[in-house]
């Protein structure tokens, strides 16, 4: 075992016993109502209760979810009792492409999310609990293939090809984890506005699909950038939202920010003013709402 194998294994022991859950706990541990599915088979099972979910309780935008509707709907059993335990015995390595990888983890966390809150009882934030939104991502787990991943393993050793998590540091994953074996590469910046962490400043909750992975990353991502970003040429201010400031590395850096934002920003006075300026903009991170995204 290597010296950051030994580091990473070290984190993630103290921070099971930190929050007082044992570190294989999983959703999805009832017995399996059927055969194993092939990568694709499941894949497309998932991506069809991702949308029962969605037209079950969840509004147009993908903003908002009515949780108690959600929990006694048939769509959220059959995830329950159909699908979710399948996971246990998927072969990821039928997932062949990186976009059927990428699809099918973005919405493997979106599902795994919105179980993990109506599971958890999460009432008011994913931040309820002992150290505040590190206990709800770590909690959040499938088994799959025959390993753990939660939340944050989806996230940040997956779809974030192992970048260290925003607030805790080093790699998610020890160089001989087992699970770097399924990490998309290269990283791609716009699943950040394909992830939604049920909560109210998260980008909107969405169904992914293998053959137009790229036009519905690209369209989520303008759309984020369109409604969450605002440019003032008076004071010279771009407002933006903290992902932007977290995971400023998987954008280039603050010129990255930049140019990613010039190429998303719809037409109009904003963009142009922006695409004059170069890099002396001031940029200011909107405070991150962590209120749960629940129908008001």
């Amino acid at each position: 075992m290597t010296l950051m194998d030994t580091l990473v294994t070290a984190r993630e022991t103290l921070l099971s016993r930190s929050l007082g859950f044992a570190h294989d706990t999983v959703l999805n541990g009832a017995e399996a109502a059927g055969p194993p599915l092939p990568g694709p088979e499941l894949a497309a099972a998932l991506k069809r209760s991702a949308n029962a979910l969605k037209a079950a309780a969840i509004d147009a935008e993908g903003r908002h979810v009515d949780y108690d509707r959600l929990s006694a709907s048939e769509a959220y059993a059959a995830l329950r009792h159909d699908l979710t335990p399948r996971l246990r015995d998927l072969d990821l390595s039928t997932l062949a492409t990186r976009e059927q990888r990428l699809a099918f983890w973005i919405n493997l966390y979106n599902v795994l999310i919105l179980d993990a809150t109506i599971t958890l009882g999460i009432s008011r934030s994913v931040t309820e609990g002992r150290l505040g939104v590190v206990s709800f991502f770590r909690r959040a787990a499938y088994g799959v293939g025959g390993q753990r991943f939660g939340a944050n393993d989806i996230e940040h050793g997956i779809l974030r090809a192992n970048l260290p998590h925003w607030a805790i540091p080093g790699p998610q994953f020890g160089p001989r984890d087992p699970r770097l074996a399924w990490r998309v590469t290269p990283l791609d910046p716009r699943i950040h506005f394909a992830l939604n962490c049920a909560s109210r400043s998260c980008p909107p909750i969405g169904v992914y699909d293998a053959a137009r992975i790229d036009a519905q990353l690209d369209l989520a991502a303008a759309s984020f950038v369109a409604n969450d970003v605002a440019i003032d040429p008076r004071t010279g201010v771009v407002r933006l939202s903290a992902i932007f400031k977290w995971y400023a590395g998987d954008f280039g850096g603050r010129a990255g920010v930049l140019a990613f934002l010039k190429e998303r920003l719809p037409d109009g006075e904003g963009r142009d003013w922006l695409r004059r300026q170069g890099p002396y903009v001031k940029l200011i991170y909107y405070p991150y709402d962590w209120g749960l995204n629940s129908v008001r």
